[in-house]
């Protein structure tokens, strides 16, 4: 009776890249001691398959491996019937992992063999001592994970480099962090900046005005700027959960002007539950204003002129949070915009069209007139609160463009207008 063929693939795997590029590596040493196993096994029908499933530089403790993905695509695919391995690690250090792998191998009928371990799963015994094995690879697995923690934290409160991106301002030289000096200047000339103009988006737009990028080669904006300003290793500290050490790295920003850039930002971020804070808007327009550019909110920001005297603008919010301005709409003054939209209100209660769809709430032209006249006065004689309370009752959207807007308004919100205003002129008459 003839033996029954038994497809044969070798899996192999190192965790890094470091001497794969020699001529017989780690991957081909794995590779020759599973085919000379599979060849000792030709008795029992077994048959090596000649595709190769490497996976060089990834570690064991994922699945996310391409040549794994591949060997498992071809399992489902009914295309395996034993995977052999020079060792269980090589396969996978998670225990969780395995135990899905061996799910997958079971459910399609697969089996696997380690060479090394003499651990074949087509029987109970190879089953039990996997399991065991696993259990030992894991355990091994975590502890090397509490090793380099524990180095990296020791690391860090030595005030050495332990690896990671560089902050801003550093490279490494022999395992140790250097002053970058282009980077360096462009680090004084930020908080030597913000010292003089507090505005990190005027930093950001003045340096990508002169060329300069981050490393990624992409343009400043105010998170970076902001990043730079709070950065400990500028100023020869590390920081490790929470806590500050002494660097042994070279300072690129004096103490002083670290301390004055700390005191500033955080004046300029109090809120109302740290003492000072900044002066809120009563902006009419607020949550209806949106860009017609960027397509986001435009909200209100406050300042003051020379002179002393308050005003507010609605700036997009978008364009806020660039580093160079690029919004045709970008700001505008807040009474400049409100008195636009109060004007355009006023043609479109004139417009037949609008009136027609007034009748609908059951106003009159007559009782649109009377009220809503001479909308410029009408809204000159309302406190900021009432302004508020009638655009947003009135209005739904306000939509800036370059050079145009376009307002969608509430035909319902006239109706519970008009019976306000009602209300207000009979309550005197009753109280007398």
């Amino acid at each position: 009776m003839e033996q029954q063929k038994k497809r044969c693939i070798v899996y192999t795997r190192k965790s890094h890249e470091e001497g794969l590029d020699q001529a017989f590596n780690s991957l081909d040493a794995q590779r020759q001691a599973c085919e000379s196993y599979i060849q000792s096994q030709q008795f029992n029908g077994w048959e090596l398959m000649p595709k190769r499933y490497d996976d060089g530089g990834f570690s064991g403790g994922t699945l996310e491996r391409p040549a794994l993905k591949e060997l498992l695509a071809d399992i489902e695919a009914g295309n395996v019937d034993v995977v052999v391995i020079y060792k269980i690690d090589r396969l996978s250090r998670s225990l969780v992992d395995f135990a899905e792998l061996q799910s997958r191998f079971e459910k399609h009928g697969v089996s696997f063999v380690s060479v090394t371990q003499q651990i074949d799963t087509s029987g109970s015994t190879g089953r039990m001592m996997l399991n065991i094995l696993m259990t030992f690879a894991q355990y091994e697995r975590e502890i090397i994970a509490d090793r380099i923690r524990d180095k990296m934290a020791a690391t860090r409160k030595q005030g050495k480099f332990a690896g990671g991106t560089l902050p801003y301002g550093y490279k490494s030289e022999n395992k140790k962090m250097v002053v970058r000096q282009d980077e360096a200047e462009v680090l004084k000339r930020i908080f030597q900046r913000y010292l003089e103009i507090q505005s990190p988006k005027q930093i950001a737009m003045e340096l990508n005005s002169n060329g300069l990028r981050i490393r990624t080669g992409r343009e400043w904006n105010t998170s970076h700027i902001y990043r730079q300003l709070n950065s400990y290793a500028c100023i020869g500290k590390v920081e490790y959960k929470g806590q500050i050490y002494d660097g042994e790295h070279e300072a690129i920003i004096p103490l002083e002007t670290w301390n004055e850039v700390q005191r500033l930002l955080k004046i300029n971020a109090a809120t109302p539950k740290g003492g000072k804070t900044r002066e809120s808007v009563n902006a009419p327009l607020k949550g209806i204003l949106r860009c017609g550019h960027c397509g986001c909110a435009m909200m209100p920001h406050y300042a003051r002129k020379s002179d002393g005297r308050k005003y507010y603008y609605y700036i997009c919010q978008k364009d806020s949070k660039r580093g160079k301005a690029d919004c045709p709409v970008h700001r505008i003054p807040g009474s400049d915009i409100e008195n636009l939209v109060m004007d355009e209100l006023g043609k479109i209660f004139r417009s037949e069209t609008f009136r027609q769809l007034i009748r609908q709430q059951g106003i009159t032209a007559g009782m649109l007139d009377e009220q809503f006249s001479d909308m410029g006065n009408f809204w000159d004689g309302l406190y900021p609160a009432e302004r508020q309370k009638l655009l947003h009752l009135m209005i739904d959207k306000v939509t800036v463009y370059g050079e145009s807007l376009d307002i969608e308004v509430k035909t319902a919100g006239i109706q519970s207008i008009y019976e306000e205003i009602e209300n207000e002129q009979v309550q005197p008459d009753e109280e007398r």
